[in-house]
């Protein structure tokens, strides 16, 4: 029988598409341990690359950890032009935030932030406080068929898809129908592409839990069917691109085109604050500009976000973004030499330890934590119940000793733990 998880297809009374009850019942030991570990709700002060100090009040006598969870994969989120253009951004408008409308009134540095990232990537960019908003924004004028012509598609989404997507299934199937299909498999979407005159499909670029979507495969899919693509590149974006436009932007045309819409970080890779949706035409611009629900409703990002943005839209334009990527592919290397995980030789800079039982994952992180690194333990509904592990995001800014370090703790722990050497058969 399929598990059920938080955005089932359950078509009984009151799980349309959610079921709420049923995660928070069945997750809520793992939360209560996870705290209880000290793993969860964690509070701390940047020191120096990827460490941190632990707690809160005066920083001497605090523990200093390695962090293998934030997703700066270039670490630009500590980087000296970044604050500073942070900083100078309120400085020179005297002001953080103005609580008005985005369709009234915006300062004029967001509309140089658009300008800039439109020419680096290649489409008209807008700029939001968060992905989520952005992709809150763009579901309904999706499944409303204003971004096709006046016909609403059939909106699939992979199973796997993040839940800054999947949320939003409830508002889609309030417009139009949905289907979600297995993780990356193009042949049931060809299938529904054959089946029917229009069809959308949702997905990640690179999965947050690991693995990526089938770029090349969906592109023919779009050219042969008409096929529109909706692909949060949130984990992708500056990790790859001379000009860092990211892991989906990259296997694009120059010209973006009306069937495909990219939604990316300007957090992670990006090393600000904010979200951003790539679109390919003046009228899907307007359209988003118009009524998209959080760009017309006071929600905009703030004047810090919007001067860190600009600050990393220079390393963007420099050399030392090719320095970083490459430095980060060094990294990868590293870890993958040391531990083998399903992700083993991918480009992408997120590792997953597979272990199978939430309790062991939580008593597998703790250890790490008390070794000097914080992790991110996984488990339902992040993942499937019964596929717990332990996330490890590598960035250009950690040290070669400290990733072997870290594999060194991974392997004692899992075999301490469970008995076992990893990887767990």
């Amino acid at each position: 029988m399929p598990q059920r998880s938080l955005f089932s297809e359950d078509r009984r009374p009151g799980g349309h598409f959610r079921n709420t009850a049923y995660m928070i019942d069945k997750s809520r030991s793992y939360f209560d341990a996870a705290h209880d570990a000290g793993l969860m709700g964690v509070h701390g002060r940047s020191t120096a690359g990827r460490a941190f100090a632990l707690g809160s009040g005066p920083l001497e006598g605090r523990a200093e950890k390695i962090d293998f969870v934030r997703c700066s994969y270039l670490g630009l989120d500590n980087h000296p032009l970044i604050i500073a253009d942070a900083i100078d951004a309120i400085e020179t408008h005297g002001s953080l935030h103005w609580s008005c409308a985005r369709t009234r009134l915006n300062f004029d540095r967001l509309a140089e932030l658009e300008e800039a990232l439109s020419g680096m990537f290649g489409a008209r960019v807008l700029a939001f406080s968060t992905v989520m908003l952005a992709n809150l924004g763009a579901m309904p004028l999706l499944s409303s068929g204003q971004l096709t012509g006046g016909r609403k598609p059939l909106v699939v989404f992979d199973r796997l898809a993040h839940i800054s997507l999947a949320y939003h299934k409830p508002v889609v199937a309030d417009e139009t129908q949905v289907e979600t299909i297995a993780h990356n498999d193009v042949d049931a979407l060809e299938r529904l592409c054959r089946e029917h005159p229009l069809v959308a499909y949702v997905c990640d670029g690179i999965y947050s839990m690991g693995g990526n979507a089938r770029v090349k495969e969906l592109r023919q899919l779009q050219e042969r069917y008409g096929l529109f693509l909706y692909i949060d590149d949130a984990h992708g974006i500056s990790i790859f691109g001379r000009q860092g436009e990211g892991f989906a932007r990259a296997q694009f045309p120059e010209v973006l085109g009306d069937r495909t819409i990219i939604v990316a970080s300007l957090a992670k890779g990006f090393g600000a604050s904010g979200g951003m949706v790539m679109l390919g035409t003046v009228d899907q611009e307007a359209l988003f500009r118009r009524y998209s629900i959080p760009y017309a409703f006071s929600v905009p990002p703030n004047l810090a976000a919007v001067g860190a943005a600009l600050g990393s839209c220079k390393i963007h334009r420099s050399p030392e973004l090719g320095e970083r990527q490459r430095r980060l592919a060094r990294r990868i290397q590293v870890f993958d030499r040391n531990v083998a995980t399903a992700q083993q030789g991918n480009a992408f800079p997120i590792r997953m330890i597979a272990l199978g039982s939430e309790t062991k994952a939580i008593e597998i992180a703790k250890q790490l934590l008390d070794a000097g690194f914080y992790t991110s333990v996984t488990f339902f509904p992040t993942v499937a119940q019964g596929k717990a592990g332990i996330r490890v995001c590598i960035t250009a800014d950690h040290e070669d000793s400290d990733i072997e370090r870290l594999c060194h703790c991974i392997l004692e722990a899992v075999a301490e733990t469970t008995g076992k050497p990893y990887p767990l058969r």
